[in-house]
């Protein structure tokens, strides 16, 4: 059998390490589906280090995946209606090894012990790719929300649901 690498560490301290995962994601990822400029506007607003620190002391708990040591993935997580599932990101390279899928039973496992019922998110529609993915984890289309974000910006996405 072959041993399990990846450890999900919740924290507080390393956002400096999320914001460098961050960039790269959003750049590999996002740019075919939203562009350039309102990738940059959103790391800014959203997974800048400041933007970080200012959610982590509004409520908002991290946690960061490591494989074999390397720092491959994050995610953000709110008690909001259950658990508000925010941010859930795993660098290309690593996606396929089972991080997306250790990162939601860390978030399971925090909304069984809090008995919070249920686990939602919400993806942009265009974001296909990463919409099959939740729907392989067990979570549901529930709506569609659009959100002005500011500076002529908005997201158009829809709401996701599992519950635990």
């Amino acid at each position: 059998m072959k041993e399990n690498k990846i450890k999900i560490t919740k924290t507080d301290d390393e956002i400096l390490a999320i914001t460098r995962l961050a960039n790269e994601i959003w750049t590999q990822h996002y740019l075919p589906i939203i562009g350039q400029e309102q990738v940059d506007y959103m790391l800014l607003k959203y997974q800048s280090y400041e933007a970080i620190s200012r959610q982590i002391k509004d409520g908002y708990i991290y946690y960061l995946a490591f494989n074999k040591e390397i720092p491959c993935g994050y995610c953000s997580i709110k008690e909001e209606n259950g658990i508000f599932l925010s941010k859930f990101y795993v660098r290309d390279s690593f996606r396929g090894r089972g991080i997306g899928s250790a990162m939601i039973k860390t978030i399971e496992d925090y909304g069984r012990d809090k008995a919070l019922g249920r686990i939602w998110l919400t993806c942009n529609k265009n974001n296909s790719r990463t919409l099959s993915i939740y729907k392989k984890l067990g979570f549901s289309i529930i709506g569609s929300i659009v959100t002005d974000i500011g500076n002529g910006f908005v997201m158009d996405d829809y709401m996701l649901e599992k519950q635990i």
